[in-house]
């Protein structure tokens, strides 16, 4: 049994029953955008490697391990998540298949040098930060939802070095920061080819945003159904649950 931290639980990991995740409310529990990062993003089966920036508690790599058999690296620049990501692979006994670098993502360019990823996924913080921010509290939680350590441009620039000449970068995102995301992923040859807005409910305005770009890839771009997470009687809509429950 892998250790744990007094502020931490053992969770199912959501529709994939057979595995599990180590989580912390004060520290990180994955959410939503997790979930749906996972269901939009298409996987290499049996050929390639993926690479999943800011992997936290490596929620991504676990959501994806029944879904392709490719190695699969997580990069986690926060000390408490790094370890409670390795522990969770350890939990899931995915080592095998799943490797955690402890490291910032700025510098995976240089790491990995000229070896590059068919698939690079990326959960990013999504607020522009503060000084007022930089001084929450929580450092754990300030880190993983604002640009502490990263800017938006830079999550971008070091995915598209990450990807090889054909391969996919998947990112989900808040929608205000739509156009931010496009010109970026332009300006680094990332060609957006899917994207998808994500809305609570019928009627209300899209809450998160998934893009999908090609690294060298040919203008062509497909805008997705919208994804209902609840019906208008508050219940999860059929493609919410399914995510979830399977």
């Amino acid at each position: 049994m892998v250790h744990l931290y007094e502020d931490e639980r053992i969770d199912y990991l959501l529709a994939e029953e057979d595995k599990r995740i180590i989580q912390s409310a004060s520290v990180f529990s994955f959410s939503l955008d997790a979930a749906l990062l996972a269901r939009f993003t298409y996987l290499p089966k049996t050929k390639g490697k993926i690479l999943d920036l800011c992997t936290g508690n490596g929620v991504i790599p676990l959501f994806f391990l029944n879904r392709s058999r490719v190695p699969i690296t997580g990069v986690e620049i926060q000390d408490r998540l790094y370890d409670m990501a390795v522990r969770n692979v350890e939990l899931n006994e995915a080592k095998d298949r799943i490797s955690i670098i402890h490291g910032d993502l700025r510098d995976m360019p240089d790491y990995f040098k000229n070896d590059k990823f068919d698939l690079v996924t990326v959960n990013p913080p999504y607020f522009q930060t503060s000084d007022e921010v930089v001084k929450n509290d929580n450092p754990h939680l300030t880190i993983a939802r604002h640009e502490v350590y990263c800017t938006l441009e830079e999550v971008v620039e070091a995915s598209s070095k990450l990807t090889k000449s054909g391969g996919k970068t998947s990112m989900v995102h808040r929608p205000e920061r739509f156009i931010e995301i496009m010109e970026a992923f332009r300006k680094y040859k990332l060609e957006p080819k899917r994207v998808q807005f994500v809305y609570p409910k019928p009627g209300k305005e899209a809450n998160m945003i998934l893009i999908e770009g090609v690294r060298d890839g040919k203008p062509g771009l497909s805008i997705l159904s919208p994804f209902y997470i609840y019906t208008d009687q508050g219940e999860y809509t059929k493609e919410a649950r399914d995510m979830l429950y399977g």
